[in-house]
């Protein structure tokens, strides 16, 4: 069983990197410090919004308009870290 959470808890590392990722490449973006007809940087722009934009639909459903400021990367991030630093370290208090 200790296995299975060790695995979960590295997925939820590897989800909080991916969207740090996406964050910052969509700053770097949006301050024109890269630009998306680079093939390199559009490639992985759409490979990370690919990823999460089924995890980032449901947050925005919820989450009232805020115009051009989005905060759904902010709730996975919160989300993640409940995951992994309060709920996961429980479970495996109770388990064991």
């Amino acid at each position: 069983m200790n296995a299975i959470l060790q695995i979960v808890s590295l997925l939820l590392d590897v989800a909080f990197m991916v969207v740090l990722v996406h964050v910052i490449l969509s700053w770097l973006i949006s301050f024109n410090v890269l630009n998306l007809r680079q093939p390199m940087v559009a490639a992985v722009w759409d490979g990370l919004c690919r990823l999460l934009e089924p995890v980032y639909q449901p947050i925005r459903r919820i989450l009232p308009n805020t115009g051009a400021l989005d905060l759904s990367p902010l709730v996975a991030f919160l989300l993640i870290i409940i995951l992994r630093d309060i709920l996961l370290p429980d479970l495996a208090r109770n388990l064991m």
